[in-house]
């Protein structure tokens, strides 16, 4: 007999020890609970015997695979696996092609895809008739968003299951486990099996292996934090640029600036650092900050973005990733306003509503004689030579009732703004009504 052809579940000698402790049973998934547990969506489904197409997103080592296998297992449907990374148009063909028949048979065919974001969306397409007609009940696992990378036909069809990172006492049960499964105990003091499951970073398989490395030291003294991280490579913070932990960070970041919290503004500068993001991305980010929930409360928050982007563009790193630094702080402890963000937004409203009205012609140049005999420039006031330096004119179109746009803070610089503009507003009533403001003085505000 030839040998069977290996599969994504297939087992060899030997095994890797997080493939040994693989669970048999859903109840034994640790990390889970609001997935598996009594009244969650996965067991409802095992109970009732009806699975439905699903894709299960959630970081590396949460127990995707492992779901998927056991669901696999308890259903009486026929199991097909592929990988993304290793199958093509021609791999999913000939699975269609199985499931076709063993629905002819009677019997209904689950398909698991491991990473289904590496798929095209072409590829995605050629599953929708399938899932469609029921032909195979897709069970797809994914590290990325699915709103990103899963075409919406594709997602409309299944349920997304969000997988959860290890908490700690998911990873210590693993740990445990380990143990009784080695009959080895690691060889660590408690700070030092603390520190192992830090390193694991919420990931199940990746702690296995790191304990597994360990279990060979078993006969050696029980290493504290410094041996263990001697002993064992530490793994980089999970962060991909160009996908979602991108985004996640950048609006922590975000979010934590117009919060006002500096420490938390610097933890998630750090993390997007460490994970190898471009500095030049969130000096830029830091300018559009400025502008956007800072602005005029604080109008040298500009020129500190600005200055913080030419420092590092100056030093390059490390050196420059101070600048960016202290310009976070510096952006965090200033007073917010997004009321030069808000006027803009309402200004384009308002531009697009009132079409193409003409700028009145007191202010138009008149360069020509001709347009000097149709009015334009006629009657303007040249404000410096007015008493208050304040002519009050109407600078809208004729056919538009004046609009405020801006209304400034009660924050920072801005409170000091909303006084000039209340003493230009008086102004320009008094005009409207004929008269001179007697407190106008040298024009300036009150």
């Amino acid at each position: 007999m030839t040998a069977p052809e290996p599969t994504l579940f297939s087992s060899g000698a030997p095994r890797p020890l997080a493939d040994r402790l693989r669970p048999s049973v859903l109840a034994d998934v640790v990390g889970q609970d609001h997935l598996l547990a009594e009244g969650g969506p996965i067991r409802r489904m095992t109970e009732s015997g009806r699975i439905v197409s699903m894709i299960l997103w959630g970081p590396p080592g949460t127990g995707k695979t492992t779901i998927a296998r056991l669901l696999a297992e308890h259903s009486a449907l026929h199991f097909a696996a592929v990988s993304a990374v290793f199958s093509g148009v021609a791999d999913l063909r000939k699975v269609f092609e199985e499931a076709r028949r063993q629905r002819d048979a009677g019997r209904g065919t689950l398909l698991f895809v491991d990473e289904i974001h590496r798929f095209n969306r072409a590829q995605q397409d050629s599953f929708l008739p399938y899932v469609e007609d029921g032909t195979v009940i897709l069970v797809g696992a994914t590290t990325e968003n699915p709103s990103f990378e899963l075409i919406a036909p594709l997602l409309s069809r299944c349920q997304v299951m969000v997988l959860n990172r290890l908490d700690d006492a998911a990873l210590e049960e693993l740990l445990v486990r380990a143990e009784a499964e080695t009959e080895k105990t690691l060889p660590l003091i408690a700070d030092g099996r603390a520190a192992l499951r830090a390193m694991a970073d919420g990931d199940g398989r990746y702690l296995l292996n790191l304990a597994e490395s360990l279990f060979e030291r078993a006969d050696e003294a029980p290493l504290d934090v410094a041996r263990l991280a001697a002993a064992v490579q530490r793994r980089l913070p999970l962060y991909d640029k160009a996908q979602e932990s991108h985004y996640n960070l950048i609006s922590a970041l975000h979010k934590s600036l117009r919060g006002s919290d500096a420490d938390a503004a610097l933890y998630w500068l750090a993390r997007m650092l460490s994970g190898g993001e471009d500095p030049l991305y969130v000096a830029r980010r830091l300018v559009r900050f400025a502008s956007e929930d800072v602005g005029l409360a604080d109008p040298q928050a500009l020129p500190q973005a600005l200055a913080a982007w030419d420092a590092y563009e100056r030093l390059g790193s490390p050196e420059g990733e101070l600048a960016i630094a202290q310009c976070v702080i510096y952006l965090a402890t200033a007073p917010k306003s997004n009321a030069a963000y808000k006027a803009l937004g309402t200004a384009m409203r308002t531009a697009k509503e009132t079409g193409s009205l003409m700028p009145p012609r007191h202010i138009l140049n008149a360069p020509t004689r001709l347009m000097k005999d149709i009015g334009y420039g006629a009657g303007y006031e040249y404000d410096h030579d007015s008493a208050e330096g304040f002519s009050g004119q109407d600078y809208f179109p004729d056919d538009m009732k004046r609009v405020r746009l801006y209304r400034p803070a009660e924050r920072g610089f801005e409170r000091e703004i909303a006084k000039r503009l209340e003493y230009w507003d008086r102004l320009r009533s008094k005009r409207a009504a004929g008269t001179r403001d007697p407190d106008a003085g040298d024009g300036s505000p009150a």
